[in-house]
């Protein structure tokens, strides 16, 4: 059984990222293009949970051929640690690019994440039972509310939610050293201890993955999803108002909350993909989805390349970035609505790009 609504929903969050990464200027970006300052949620914010619920309710069909009956072999854990390091090394490839210093190269990031998440949710997934992987998320929610709350920090002491005073930047800062964090700062929103949380992110997304196997393709099962939905952005943002939601610290109440709009999400393509056969509409999204890892990564190195390479030379000379911006959308769009576009303009190439490999049936697999 395959979901196509699922393809569709990877689709919209892969042009989604690549939206809200490449804008013309960063100077000029519209304000629910970007993240939350610190404490709170943007639809930016809602990208990255996105990406590793799709990965939860994926594994729901994946991995659904292991059963207690039909335990998975050494080669299945074998190629879960494979993938795992493959998205792993893909992560480091993109931080270090171009110049690779390994002295300050930052370890952490967001295909590392997805790779240490999905290893460990894949892990609980096949060895517990459903009981056991709820009583897994209540304890790794709680218990990161508990640590991030009651565990004093040398010179800031408990319940300190700052940047520089929360436990789990202290935790990245004695494990990884601050010069291995993003940008030197004394946190990483991608660190290595706000990943146990994000493991509940994947199973979250297991679970009515799951669930759906074994429903009608009716408009009833798209009510279920939506109920589901409301419930857990209604309680995440219940407990937000106790342990705020926050990106960078991947909060539980952002957990709760951002898997929420992620139910709602799915139930809309489920209702438009599965229900209604309405496939036309969602086909760019859709052949978006089929290479994501692709995209992601693709479009994450030429992001760099525009970046870090100049037209023409001087001090003063822009970057490939700039000077397309400034040429082609800022000087007939303005500021803003220029920046916008080049972010469109962007969306569209890895759509050409998603269709030229879907027609000739390339398909990138980690």
């Amino acid at each position: 059984m395959r979901l196509k609504s699922l393809d569709l929903f990877r689709g919209i969050t892969i042009a989604s990222m690549i939206l809200v990464n490449n804008p013309g200027s960063w100077n000029h970006v519209y304000p629910l293009l970007l993240h939350a300052e610190w404490h709170g949620c943007t639809p930016t914010d809602l990208v990255f949970p996105f990406f590793l619920f799709i990965a939860g309710v994926a594994m729901a069909f994946s991995l659904s051929k292991y059963t207690q009956e039909n335990q998975p072999n050494i080669q299945v854990y074998k190629r879960i640690i494979q993938r795992c390091l493959i998205l792993f090394l893909f992560g480091l490839l993109l931080n270090g690019f171009p110049s690779y210093k390994l002295a300050t190269i930052r370890i952490m990031g967001v295909l590392q994440r997805i790779s240490l998440a999905y290893l460990l949710a894949a892990l609980a997934i096949l060895n517990l039972s459903r009981k056991q992987l709820y009583y897994l998320c209540a304890t790794l929610l709680i218990g990161y509310w508990a640590a991030m709350q009651l565990i004093p920090i040398p010179g800031y002491g408990a319940g300190n939610l700052s940047p520089e005073g929360n436990f789990g930047g202290y935790v990245d800062r004695l494990i990884l050293t601050q010069q291995h964090l993003w940008d030197g700062k004394p946190y990483d929103p991608e660190g290595l201890f706000s990943t146990l949380p994000a493991i509940v992110t994947i199973l979250i997304g297991y679970f009515p993955g799951e669930w759906l196997k074994h429903q009608p393709r009716k408009s009833r099962t798209s009510l279920n999803l939506i109920i589901f939905g409301l419930s857990c952005v209604v309680v995440g943002y219940i407990w937000g108002l106790f342990f705020p939601i926050n990106k960078a610290l991947w909060t539980s109440s952002y957990v709760i909350f951002t898997a929420g709009w992620a139910l709602l999400l799915l139930a809309a393509c489920y209702e438009v993909i599965e229900v209604r056969g309405w496939q036309k509409w969602g086909r760019p999204f859709e052949v978006m989805g089929l290479n994501a890892i692709f995209i992601f990564v693709a479009s994450g190195f030429l992001a760099r390349l525009m970046i870090y390479n100049n037209i023409g030379s001087g001090e003063n000379a822009p970057t490939i970035k700039t000077w397309i911006y400034e040429q082609f959308f800022q000087s007939w769009a303005g500021d803003l609505n220029g920046s916008l576009l080049f972010a469109i303009v962007n969306v569209l190439f890895w759509w050409g790009i998603s269709e030229f490999m879907y027609r000739r049936g390339w398909f990138f697999k980690v």
